[in-house]
């Protein structure tokens, strides 16, 4: 029997927030970016022997045989190089894992779309490749990204025969033992991943001769045979004893219906383990109506607020709104013992100059985007700046206010401070449930509050922290 989705949040979500998450990635999660199965790579190679690759099941003896055939694996290094090397690109789910706190991941793949992911997202990679990579530690690294099969850089020490499964001890066992120690102290997802590699099943069954019954959990989704469009009774038996057997190894199975659903997964996920991260907008040339030493005070205590709840703040700094907000958040976390800045808040000044490359306008939606990618929820506050002497609305709030919704953030407009906070908050209040969806009728009452021009101090910091619980609970 599958474990639940829900079970697998809990337990997966907590891994990742004490940094204890690591993921497996196997082919099947690369294929989506145009590259072919084992089976399609390796049909010309079948037919060059003379048999059908459709009624073949053990492709790793498959490719051994034409090493013996050949005389060489040229042929097979090849077919690799033009495969892995034609241009592709990190598909959502690539992306999705990038933006997770993930500070180890294995894979069997040979192509680099897990590292350009990673890359992409301002993440320093270690890749090990080969045993000696193992030695070095590239230094200030974000991620630990281990091809344990090797890398389409080099063909000719890939493990993909018979012969390289067999000698895979006696040339990768650094490889081998250090799978063991992760699968020791992490708890795995795997992802795209069959459980047909031998070289698994033998770390595995190391693992759980090592730590009998007190080993962690681990979690693999793949879909469920019987959803197939003609299910086959076979497969549908075979997948059933695999999942028992997999349960012996501390691994729990997921069942989706459709890979696509990997995707919502992730996104989950992300949303999960971003919760707490409070995104917050601002700016102000004009402090009506609440006066500029009103908003001062507000939004400093609002920084301090949000740390001591244990929320994180992240801030673009917006003008005379992120100084304060910036103080109140780090005084608070300089307060709190065992507490650091860097984690607790990601406060990023907008650069005023124009880039060498690109325009500025494209460059600060960059920066926003890549803001709000952290975060769960969003504050608006005022929203106004000076343009040649008069008071506009802020256009830079109005975007970050399209790129969350857009990422399924939630809004909480402070319509009490005027300006485009105000205009954001009646947006949300009439179409609350499209926002907040289940959660509309808990927040209704206190986001009413945001916009009452009576409301002091305290009624609006505590509506906003109500909020944010009903969107957070512990």
């Amino acid at each position: 029997m599958a474990t639940k989705l829900s079970i697998f949040y809990g337990e997966y979500q907590k891994a990742l927030d004490e940094g204890e998450a690591a993921v497996f990635i196997g082919a099947g999660l690369s294929a989506p970016a145009g590259f072919v199965s084992w089976k399609e790579l390796l049909r010309e190679i079948a037919d060059e022997l003379e048999l059908d690759i459709d009624k073949e099941t053990d492709l790793i003896a498959l490719a051994q045989y034409h090493v013996n055939y050949a005389r060489g694996r040229g042929k097979i290094n090849q077919k690799l190089m033009d495969e892995f090397t034609k241009d592709a690109e990190p598909t959502a789910n690539h992306h999705l894992l990038a933006t997770l706190p993930l500070a180890t991941v294995w894979t069997t793949n040979y192509d680099r779309l897990l590292e350009d992911a990673f890359e992409a997202a301002h993440k320093r990679v270690d890749r090990k490749v080969v045993p000696q990579d193992l030695a070095r530690t590239v230094p200030k690294r974000d991620v630990v990204v281990y091809k344990m099969h090797g890398d389409i850089t080099r063909p000719d020490e890939a493990v993909l025969t018979k012969d390289d499964y067999e000698r895979y001890n006696d040339r990768r066992q650094l490889f081998s033992i250090q799978l063991q120690g992760d699968l020791v102290s992490k708890t795995f997802l795997f992802l795209g991943f069959s459980f047909t590699d031998p070289n698994i099943g033998y770390i595995l069954g190391r693992v759980r001769s090592l730590v009998g019954e007190n080993r962690r959990p681990h979690y693999w989704v793949t879909r469920d045979a019987a959803s197939e469009s003609t299910p086959d009774p076979q497969e549908i038996r075979r997948q059933k004893h695999r999942v028992e057997d997999l349960k012996t190894y501390g691994i729990q199975t997921i069942f989706i219906q459709d890979y696509r659903e990997i995707t919502e997964i992730l996104r989950e996920l992300h949303r999960r383990v971003h919760r707490k991260n409070v995104f917050v907008s601002g700016s102000a040339a004009d402090f009506a109506p609440l006066g500029r030493s009103r908003v001062e005070i507000l939004t400093r205590r609002l920084g301090a607020t949000l740390i001591e709840n244990g929320f994180n703040v992240v801030s673009g700094m917006g003008l005379g709104i992120g100084d304060a907000i910036s103080m109140g958040a780090i005084e608070a976390v300089f307060q709190r013992p065992g507490s650091h800045l860097e984690e607790r808040t990601v406060l990023r000044p907008f650069p005023q100059m124009d880039p060498v490359h690109g325009d500025r306008t494209a460059l600060w939606r960059r920066y926003r985007e890549e803001m709000i990618d952290r975060a769960r929820s969003s504050i608006y506050l005022l929203g106004n700046k000076d343009e040649g002497g008069t008071i506009v609305d802020a256009s830079g709030m109005l975007e970050e206010f399209e790129i969350a919704k857009a990422r399924g953030v939630y809004p909480i407009p402070v319509g009490a401070s005027g300006f485009v906070a105000a205009d954001l908050w009646r947006e949300v209040r009439a179409n609350l449930p499209s926002y907040y969806g289940g959660l509309a009728p808990a927040v209704e009452r206190s986001l009413d509050t945001l916009n009452n021009s009576a409301a002091s101090d305290d009624q609006l910091i505590d509506a906003i922290v109500k909020i944010l619980k009903t969107i957070a609970p512990k």
